[in-house]
């Protein structure tokens, strides 16, 4: 018996890294997946790997600043499946660290709309069919970085991640009238290709790697685990709340 029998799971960013491995637990789990990204290639590979291993699960071009593709995203859900229980807003970007004056308007809007606006549109159109489903639950994907050691963080990314933060707990507070729970998950350096894109010098990794105490990068797994705790009954009495898994960072 899976964690998510019987649930149906939207999950955004899900045609690789983290997304992917979310998509492939909560179909593993018992859930209905209805994974979306800008990366159709990928993505449609993902979702043939689900199914091979016995897995259901639908892959739908998702371009998370667009409302379009969240309203068919969630129509799919929905049409296909009759409900939504879970919505997990993972979608992210990352652009190399400036200082803040030589940073643009237009990266700068960039990632404010893939990160803090797209976990937004998710909400929006989520929740009126969660509600009809009679509850649910919201994850997003915040970091770190929307929470602390800001000497060391890139500027937009850092404040989109603090958006998604508030925006969790003004959530959790205005839907739980509808037993519809909302809580966010703060990452540290995780082993993933968009963290090696951020930082492709080794020596800046390693330099990123020794203010964490426990001296690593994360592992995908060691993240999708929490989120999928946050995604289940397991966690039915938690809203509002932030998990973070950052290899004792915060703590310094």
């Amino acid at each position: 018996m899976g964690k998510l029998d019987g649930k149906v799971a939207l999950i955004s960013g899900g045609a690789r890294g983290q997304g992917a491995a979310e998509a492939d637990t909560f179909a593993r789990e018992g859930a209905k997946v209805v994974f979306g990204d800008i990366l159709d290639a990928e993505g449609k590979k993902v979702e043939a790997s689900i199914r091979a291993a016995g897995g259901e699960a639908t892959y739908v071009h998702l371009d998370v600043t667009n409302e379009a593709d969240w309203q068919n995203a969630v129509k799919l859900a929905t049409g296909r499946h009759g409900r939504l229980d879970i919505l997990i807003n993972n979608a992210a970007i990352v652009i190399p660290r400036v200082a803040i004056e030589d940073r643009t308007a237009a990266e700068w809007d960039r990632v404010m709309a893939v990160n803090a606006k797209g976990v937004f549109l998710g909400t929006k159109y989520a929740i009126p069919a969660m509600r009809q489903a009679g509850g649910g639950s919201i994850v997003n994907i915040s970091s770190v970085a929307g929470i602390g050691q800001s000497l060391h963080q890139e500027p937009a990314y850092a404040a989109s991640k603090g958006a998604i933060r508030i925006f969790t707990k003004v959530t959790a507070s205005q839907h739980a009238k509808d037993k519809i729970r909302c809580n966010s998950v703060h990452p540290g350096p995780v082993d993933t290709e968009m963290l090696h894109s951020a930082m492709p010098d080794p020596e800046v990794l390693k330099q990123r790697l020794q203010r964490v105490p426990l001296g690593r990068m994360g592992t995908v797994a060691e993240i999708v685990t929490v989120v999928l705790y946050l995604a289940s009954d397991d966690s039915s009495y938690m809203t509002g709340s932030e998990l973070v898994i950052d290899g004792g960072a915060l703590a310094q």
